[in-house]
């Protein structure tokens, strides 16, 4: 696996973090800060988590839905690229590269179901089908994605601790509320999850971090982004960031035509 992932578009794709950070100009000329830049990402990615719940999607479609959109805001503008849009055709896509193809009309469905009266969310499978165009070239076509999750299980299995596999597969999912995936390899990350979840349940895991022979401050920087993440947004695990919160950077993108 590592070979495919260092010869794939996922690793020449890799961003340094001021790149992935960047506000597009035309977001920044409506005000919106690079906080709010993050806020808008993290609730979508919450967005696009509970709409594959209601669709049910394996985790891996929706950490390839999630990457999607988090990438085509490193190359287009929330002003241009409605993310209340761009999340459910992020997932439909996905569904597809994935191999377990969600209906456009069924997305439709639950985004109504859920999202009620606000017609801010309420789109048809026209515009799924026409947005799905726009994103396949704002991504250059490149839909490869790797993930932590086999690397983790693989690494899991070597040190000696799967006792641990569910608590760092949780911190795994975390990881995608951050834009992690566009800057790190998926092992790196992997890696960074065993060694928060062993220190917090307190697994010595020195000696074989030391026969890995990995760069261990690459490790600790990723651990220390993900517990600040944990420390700075204190978000409701089904309903992700409150409306109070979200709403009025959302109100500063244009109106639907």
């Amino acid at each position: 696996m590592a070979a495919n992932f260092w010869t794939s578009s996922h690793c020449k794709q890799l961003l340094d973090p001021e790149d992935v950070e960047l506000v597009p100009a035309a977001d920044r000329e409506r005000g919106i800060t690079p906080e709010e830049f993050r806020l808008v990402k993290i609730h979508m990615s919450f967005h696009i988590w509970r709409l594959a719940q209601q669709v049910k999607v394996r985790q891996r479609v929706i950490a390839t839905a999630v990457t999607y959109f988090r990438r085509v805001y490193t190359r287009k503008s929330m002003s241009e690229y409605d993310p209340r849009l761009v999340a459910p055709t992020c997932l439909y896509l996905a569904s597809k590269v994935e191999e377990s193809t969600v209906q456009a009309r069924l997305l439709v469905f639950y985004i109504k179901k859920m999202c009620g009266s606000d017609d801010k969310y309420r789109f048809e499978i026209k515009d799924i089908l026409e947005m799905e165009m726009k994103l396949l070239e704002a991504l250059d076509y490149y839909l490869v994605v790797f993930h932590p999750y086999r690397p983790l299980l693989q690494l899991l299995q070597d040190a000696g601790i799967t006792d641990l596999t569910q608590f760092a597969w949780g911190l795994v999912n975390d990881t995608y509320k951050m834009d992690l995936i566009l800057i790190y390899p998926p092992y790196m990350i992997a890696l960074a999850c065993i060694y928060i979840a062993s220190a917090l349940k307190d697994k010595d895991t020195t000696s074989w971090f030391e026969e890995l022979r990995v760069d261990m401050n690459i490790v600790k920087n990723i651990s220390m982004e993900i517990l600040d993440f944990y420390d700075t947004y204190k978000i409701d695990p089904q309903r992700g960031l409150p409306d109070d919160k979200i709403s009025p950077v959302l109100n500063k993108l244009p109106a639907k035509s």
